[in-house]
């Protein structure tokens, strides 16, 4: 019933997905591109699987990638995979609750879950929150199920259970805020049972086991994207600090809309008569450890009470986070609801009482839910991104092709416009390029093509309005289309024209090979990389240019194994694209090649440390006498020092590392302008004509 509401709400809203949806829509078709499963992908191995996920664990990825599979690529259809997830986390909730009372109650605390506002609002918005929500409650099960005094503490339990938890961390690292306090405090007593002992070691290395893959390719991305994610959102956002009463409350203040009027209510009035009945006893009875709470009960409130407590403490506030914590407390009003049913049924000495009342305040549940989802359909016609999608692949067929994309609106935006643009083998990508102004010329130089809008582009960036401007004055571009959005304004199609100069994104190659071999000079060409390679990534949403630059340096190194042009260009190629025993391998022919040069060996030193490597990487930069004479190698030379177990190290990385950063922050911060044309063409490299095959 709730997946036939569902589709009904589906069918009759008619936005197009947000940012985040239409992201999270495109991690699950290109997950299922790599399995081989969805039109235009193929297998390619588990590092190229691995780097389709550098932020965010893969498995909601995959699983919705597979229902896209089956079920197709449109946000619709798509949203299939929502009602898999919802499905489990139904049964997990039915179960659960069939342990704590009986099969009716079970049913019961299904119903309520599947009448939450909140929760039914996730199974139409495709996020990762429904996938986590059902992946923690199925990790709090079968953990709890494991840890129960009597009838826990079998193998098969603990397996269950240690793979649930992974499943839950794979779906989403956030799922550490429900399951972790849970897990340390079934771990502390398990280890002091001589019988229990072995098997939290086991179940330990299974989590671990699984989550490694992923976490030792991505950890350095992840690292990052956690800190812009948490700490930088939640300064943007200005949401309270974490110790003040503001924080605390945060969530509390959200639980009425989330939860709707009348599913608290019969629990409220039960907990309400109770206590004013047993008003003398009330003191002692709240003092009472949860484990003197009928069996299961102390286990669900505790992990109800863990999870609100972590959730508190992240910075970053939003009333989808608290999402995971609901079936929990539904658990527990699903209590009063079954208390109000019982004394009804005891009244009235006829079960048809009880049934009748039950009955009554789920229809009034439904109703009050079924509302609040009706107010939240949007529909009125979207932007007409899908025609102008048609139009640009009736130009580009299934070549790959990036899209600059202006606008920055919730109904149109780099995310949905790669969604529609890589539907049916399609590979448009969508990029947001020109936020900063003295990237326009490059643009505007290497684009092909562009989206725009008429009037209000939908941000507030001045760079962005600015360059739209210049690209509808430029004589090198042309308007190809355009078709209606709203308030009075137009998406428009642009192209370069026939024979216009530019839009050559081949060009790029010979500049980063300039910029490889510039990384020979130590921080400073270290900086032109990373100023130059982000746009680029925008302009090149495929990075065709990796393949033609490899394919040219490895045809030089068959001429001469010792070409530095060559080396240079694979070992960076290998660290951009995530593959660190080849990076070091290069870096390690370039170190040999240039034994004076003591950057070859930072490079490498890096890359060891990213792979989980300090010892090696504190021996090699131990080798390295200039090492002494740059901060920068000798704040890795202590990190790798620290990290590898030698706490010595702590006194002089205090020094050391701040210092290699203030040095990489100078040399960022020094203007670079390095456009194709500014160096001469290395004699061999790939050309504008006779670049190599792909």
């Amino acid at each position: 019933m709730a997946t036939a509401g569902d589709r009904l709400w589906l069918a009759l809203d008619r936005r197009l997905p947000s940012w985040d949806q239409a992201d999270y829509l495109n991690s699950a078709v290109d997950h299922g591109r790599a399995l081989g499963l969805v039109a235009g992908g193929h297998w390619r191995g588990w590092a190229s699987l691995l780097d389709l996920s550098p932020k965010i664990p893969p498995l909601a990825s995959l699983v919705n990638g597979t229902v896209i599979a089956l079920a197709g690529d449109s946000p619709d259809e798509a949203s299939w995979a929502l009602a898999l997830w919802h499905a489990l986390l139904l049964l997990v909730v039915a179960c659960w609750g069939r342990q704590l009372l009986n099969p009716g109650f079970g049913l019961l605390c299904a119903a309520l879950v599947a009448l939450t506002p909140a929760l039914s609002h996730l199974r139409v918005d495709f996020t990762l929150d429904m996938p986590l929500v059902a992946s923690c409650c199925l990790a709090l099960w079968l953990l709890g199920r494991w840890q129960a005094p009597l009838r826990g503490g079998r193998w098969g339990q603990a397996l269950a259970a240690a793979l649930a938890l992974a499943m839950a961390v794979l779906v989403k690292q956030s799922a550490l805020l429900m399951v972790a306090l849970p897990c340390a405090w079934v771990a502390i007593t398990a280890l002091g049972s001589r019988g229990r002992r072995l098997q939290v070691l086991v179940a330990l290395a299974l989590v671990v086991g699984l989550v490694f893959p992923w976490l030792h390719h991505n950890w350095i991305t992840t690292l990052g994207g956690t800190n812009r994610a948490v700490f930088e959102s939640a300064a943007n956002e200005k949401d309270p600090p974490v110790l003040s009463l503001a924080s605390w409350l945060w969530y509390a203040q959200r639980l009425p809309s989330q939860l709707g009027p009348v599913l608290p209510l019969p629990a409220l009035g039960v907990t309400l008569v109770t206590a004013w009945k047993s008003r003398q006893k009330l003191g002692p009875w709240l003092r009472q450890p949860l484990g003197s709470l009928p069996e299961g009960w102390g286990w669900l409130i505790g992990c109800l009470l863990a999870g609100w407590l972590a959730t508190s403490l992240s910075p970053n506030k939003d009333s989808r986070y608290i999402t995971p914590v609901l079936p929990l407390l539904m658990m527990v009003i699903a209590r009063g609801w079954w208390a109000v049913g019982t004394w009804f049924q005891g009244r009235q000495g006829q079960s048809w009482t009880a049934a009748t009342a039950l009955a009554s305040g789920l229809i009034s549940a439904g109703m009050t839910t079924t509302s609040a989802a009706a107010n939240q359909i949007r529909s009125e016609a979207p932007p007409s991104l899908e025609p102008a999608i048609r139009r640009l692949r009736a130009e580009v067929g299934t070549a790959p092709t990036t899209l600059v994309v202006l606008p920055g609106h919730a109904d149109l935006n780099e995310q949905n416009v790669s969604s529609f643009g890589r539907r049916q083998a399609g590979q448009i990508e969508g990029r947001r390029a020109g936020l900063q102004r003295r990237d326009h010329d490059l643009v505007l130089q290497r684009s092909e093509w562009f989206l725009l809008a008429s009037g209000d582009q939908g941000t507030q960036r001045e760079p962005m309005q600015e360059l739209s401007r210049r690209v509808r004055r430029d004589g090198r571009f042309e308007k190809v289309g355009q078709w209606p959005w709203d308030l009075g304004r137009n998406i428009e199609l642009w192209r370069r024209r026939a024979g216009a100069p530019g839009g050559d994104l081949e060009t790029f190659d010979q500049d980063f090979m300039r910029l490889a071999r510039g990384m020979e000079t130590g921080p400073a060409g270290l900086a032109k990389v990373m100023t130059r390679i982000g746009i680029e990534h925008q302009l090149d949403g495929h990075f065709l240019y990796q393949e033609r630059v490899k394919a040219w340096a490895e045809q030089q190194l068959q001429k001469d194994p010792n070409d530095a042009d060559a080396l240079w260009s694979l070992a960076l190629l290998a660290t951009l694209q995530n593959r660190p025993q080849l990076a070091q391998a290069r870096f390690g022919q370039l170190q040999n090649q240039q034994p004076d040069n003591p950057w070859p060996s930072g490079y490498r030193a890096v890359v060891l440390l990213a792979d989980w490597q300090p010892g090696s990487a504190r021996r090699l930069l131990g080798q390295t006498p200039a090492s002494k004479n740059q901060p920068v190698l000798q704040g890795l030379e202590d990190l790798s020092r620290v990290l590898s177990g030698d706490l010595a190290g702590m006194r002089s990385i205090g020094q050391s590392l701040p210092a290699a950063i203030d040095q990489i922050k100078t040399n960022l911060a020094q203007p670079v302008r390095l456009l194709e044309g500014s160096v001469p063409p290395r004699k061999g490299a790939p050309q504008q004509n006779d670049a190599p095959e792909r």
